[in-house]
């Protein structure tokens, strides 16, 4: 039922620019960097130890940057995510709920994940006429 509620397709737009939106200052940092690289294997021989030195600092700033930034990048997609599906969740359990106490169900299940998605609070617990029966305390 969840990949079928309507609200989806726009929470799939949603993510989709955020990931585009990280893709493109993703693109700008590897540029940095390419030009960096670039200009640091060209000037080996015509520049200082320091100055090497130093543009290697910068080319090694620049790896830990994008690093950084692809690692919170990723956390911020998945925020987002938790974000925007946790109201569809609460509309999905909402409607399982009402349903169930509707129409008397004890149990509705969940086949997709294999989990118990409504019980009834007047459902009985079975274990301990299970351990009964097979003589557990």
């Amino acid at each position: 039922l969840f990949g079928m509620m309507p609200e989806l397709s726009a929470i799939e737009t949603q993510l989709n620019t955020k990931q585009e939106q990280i893709k493109k200052n993703a693109t700008a940092l590897e540029a940095e960097y390419n030009t960096k690289m670039e200009e640091f294997q060209k000037s080996t021989d015509e520049v200082t130890e320091s100055i090497l030195m130093d543009r290697q600092k910068q080319i090694q700033q620049i790896e830990e940057r994008y690093q950084a930034f692809m690692q919170n990048s990723q956390k911020e997609v998945q925020d987002l995510q938790q974000k925007l599906l946790a109201p569809v969740q609460d509309k999905l359990q909402k409607a399982i709920k009402a349903v169930g106490e509707e129409k008397d169900f004890i149990y509705i299940l969940d086949l997709a994940s294999g989990s118990v998605a409504y019980h009834s609070p007047t459902a009985t617990d079975a274990n301990p006429l299970v351990k009964a029966k097979l003589g557990i305390n």
